[in-house]
């Protein structure tokens, strides 16, 4: 079992820039690929990027592309993931949540083995 551990997240204006960070536990084979979701209240879990194991392939759900990056470390024991979002919205307020042990890229939670108990991010307007 990887341990996933969220950081990164408080509150922000609208128009400022937040960086969320997933430390995970284990090889980065073990790892395999990751995403981050979120949960805005009174809504579903929302996929919003997935990164592949060797970093190279990356996935932006479209609210994202243009104001955000995703990107992976995989050095020493420990694989972390970033991802930056810039301009904030009110509408980016939510829980977000790190996965791993995904195949590939994929928006499929269900594809996630292992979760993180989640960072909240919060945007006023």
């Amino acid at each position: 079992q990887v341990h996933l551990v969220e950081s990164g997240g408080g509150l922000a204006q609208a128009g400022d820039s937040l960086t969320l960070s997933c430390t995970a536990s284990g090889r980065s084979d073990s790892v395999g690929a990751m995403g981050w979701f979120r949960e805005a209240p009174g809504k579903g879990r929302e996929f919003v990027a997935s990164i592949s194991t060797s970093g190279f392939n990356k996935w932006l759900a479209d609210f994202l592309k243009g104001r955000s990056t995703i990107y992976r470390d995989n050095a020493g024991a420990e694989n972390t993931m970033w991802l930056q979002m810039n301009n904030l919205k009110p509408e980016d307020t939510a829980l977000y949540y790190c996965a791993s042990g995904a195949g590939g890229i994929t928006s499929q939670p269900t594809s996630y083995k292992s979760w993180g108990q989640g960072t909240q991010v919060t945007v006023s307007s």
